[in-house]
């Protein structure tokens, strides 16, 4: 637990302590908002299980265009009944690359509005009809469901339960506030004008960060309201508050982000503080507007809890009409604000985050990204190891015509670019992947993580094959043996051939033509070993080349084939999940050996 969550459960527990203390009435109140915290912990908990597969795959179509974003997020929050909970997994998405930064703020958007379906089911259902007698038979069916071990079974019990709980915790805080009527009068808090709004706000603001749920907020308004514990006014001055409250779950949620979430996170905040400043402004005239359209939709005159919710659904959809025409503007200006991490000497994780690690959905793809970020690492390592440029190799010029005019030696210590480009972000991978394994995950996102840590490992293998190789490289690529010079081109034309096609997979139009490629360059690389095609007794017994540079070819050759039999593996695991390639005997990756140049660099 962060210092600031921390603080804020003392903070917390302190206040509420010293309340029910000297106010043992609120006793009743205060077990309804504690039952009522735990119904939407057990239906985010159910959402969570039941949509761990469907989330990502819906993400990528439901968020192509601003107002796709802000649909995706107006059901995503209808449905889990929790913004904050719908933030801190688009700040993931965000994070990890998954969704750019102008999507993250469209589903933000239309999560404000989704959010506001809560107010109207308590509104029409909570405190217009006698939950508390259905409250205790769904209870039952819930926990008949959760004690399943069935997955799917199991989040309809997490959710059935989840909604049994709202009722009772509904039905508790309006006995206690309709039994305690006299003893809990909010209402002479309030003061007249604009002191009066900001102060309420402010204690709207207070409840939300406290309770962690604006629904739970909103729950107790509309509650207090139905028993006139509080005006319609302060109930309104309390939504805007509540609804500003609940951008702490954002910020926390960043705290372990990557510059993109926080960006993200500061949004979020921007946008529901100008959507409260201009609420305050127009208060008079946003309950005037709320009068008139619920006139028009005949609800009753003083049914102030339909009026509320209509105010609630009101102000925010139209903080997203505003927002919407300067959201391009809005994504610039918090990218100055927020500016990219700085590089730094040493090479660190980029997408792994500890927001990324709550979720299946972005944890994974988080650690496919962060597999790529070392892969490019590794690829500058490996080019130059080979005495080649990077730029030549991703190039459309032939490698034929390209490699024996490389000629000039790259002077690169593999020791020294490893521990800056490899060694912190491949630990880092390594630990992250072990995090995922040990929360929930299905076989098929278990398998995913043990073939990521497999390309990991071929990866630092080649680089330490590359390593072996480049002494003898350096020496035959400028022999005067042109032989010689010509096998070690070869070996430099094969590893750099298996580089390029992996590096163009990426953006490649047919990905089953281009699997076809690696697969045909895998089925070649033995038979380019000097050894078995029998190139390496030619040349001996021709006397083309001396017994020295045969010993070398020889041992070179067979690391060449090798180091190409691991890259194509990476290619394989990592852009086409292949099932054919596993770690020999499927055996499970061996921690001993997460970093087998430990002993060497440390």
């Amino acid at each position: 637990m962060s210092i600031q969550k921390k603080i804020t459960l003392f903070i917390a527990i302190a206040l509420i302590g010293a309340l029910l203390y000297f106010n043992p009435e609120l006793n009743e109140v205060g077990a309804g908002v504690a039952i009522l915290l735990f119904g939407i912990l057990f239906i985010e908990e159910g959402f969570k299980l039941f949509t761990n597969n469907a989330v990502e795959k819906f993400l990528e179509r439901s968020t192509k265009s601003l107002f796709r974003s802000i649909n995706f997020g107006f059901l995503t929050t209808s449905l889990l009944q929790s913004s904050s909970l719908v933030t801190v997994i688009t700040i993931s998405f965000v994070s990890t690359g998954l969704i750019v930064l102008a999507s993250g703020i469209g589903i933000i958007y239309g999560a404000n509005i989704g959010t506001t379906t809560g107010a109207w089911l308590i509104a029409v259902f909570g405190l217009k009809v006698e939950i508390a007698k259905y409250a205790f038979p769904i209870l039952i069916f819930g926990a008949l469901f959760l004690f399943q071990k069935n997955e799917n079974i199991k989040a309809i019990g997490y959710i059935i339960t989840g909604i049994g709980f709202l009722f009772l915790g509904i039905h508790f805080m309006k006995v206690g506030f309709s039994t305690y009527e006299s003893s809990i009068a909010l209402d002479q808090l309030s003061s007249d004008g604009i002191i009066g709004t900001i102060l309420y706000v402010g204690i709207g603001i207070f409840m939300t960060v406290i309770m962690q749920s604006s629904h739970a907020s909103i729950a107790i308004i509309l509650t207090a309201l139905s028993t006139s514990q509080i005006d319609y006014s302060s109930a309104i001055a309390l939504t805007i508050g509540a609804n500003v409250g609940t951008t702490i779950t954002a910020v926390i949620g960043s705290l372990g982000s990557t510059s993109a979430g926080k960006r993200l996170a500061s949004g979020h905040v921007i946008f529901n503080i100008t959507l409260a400043v201009l609420s305050i402004i127009f208060f008079h005239q946003f309950i005037r507007l709320t009068e008139q359209l619920s006139s028009f939709l005949k609800i009753a005159q003083f049914d102030y809890t339909l009026h509320l919710a209509l105010f609630n659904s009101l102000y925010k959809t139209f903080g997203v009409i505003i927002f919407i025409p300067i959201t391009k503007y809005f994504v610039i200006l918090l990218e100055k604000i927020i500016k990219e991490d700085e590089e730094k000497d040493i090479s660190v994780a980029k997408y792994i985050t500890k927001s990324a690690l709550k979720y299946p959905e972005t944890a994974i793809p988080a650690l496919i990204k962060e597999t790529q970020h070392l892969f490019d690492n590794a690829f500058e390592i490996l080019s130059h190891g080979l005495n080649l440029h990077r730029e030549d190799i991703l190039s459309d010029k032939k490698l034929k015509a390209i490699i024996p005019k490389s000629t000039e030696i790259i002077k690169i210590n593999i020791d020294e670019v490893y521990l800056k480009k490899v060694k912190v972000i491949y630990s880092q991978i390594i630990k992250y992947a072990t995090l995922i394994q040990s929360s929930k995950l299905n076989s098929e996102e278990v398998k995913l993580v043990n073939e990521i840590r497999s390309v990991n490992r071929y990866l630092v293998e080649a680089i330490k094959g590359v390593q072996e190789l480049q002494e003898n490289m350096a020496k035959y690529i400028n022999s005067e043996n042109e032989n010689i010079r010509a096998e070690y081109n070869i070996l430099r034309l094969k590893i750099a051939k298996v580089m390029r096609e992996i590096y163009r997979t990426r953006d490649a139009k047919d990905i089953d033509e281009q699997y076809k490629k690696l697969s045909n360059l895998k089925r070649k690389a033995k038979m380019h070993d000097v050894l078995i095609n029998g190139k390496l007794d030619y040349l001996i017994r021709e006397r083309l080349i001396t017994k020295g540079m045969a010993t070398s070819l020889m041992n070179d050759s067979a690391l060449a084939a090798k180091i190409v039999e691991w890259l194509i593996n990476v290619g394989e695991l990592l852009y086409f999940h292949s099932d054919s390639i596993m770690l020999e005997n499927n055996q499970k990756y061996d921690s001993d050996e997460d970093d087998f140049f430990e002993d060497k660099y440390t």
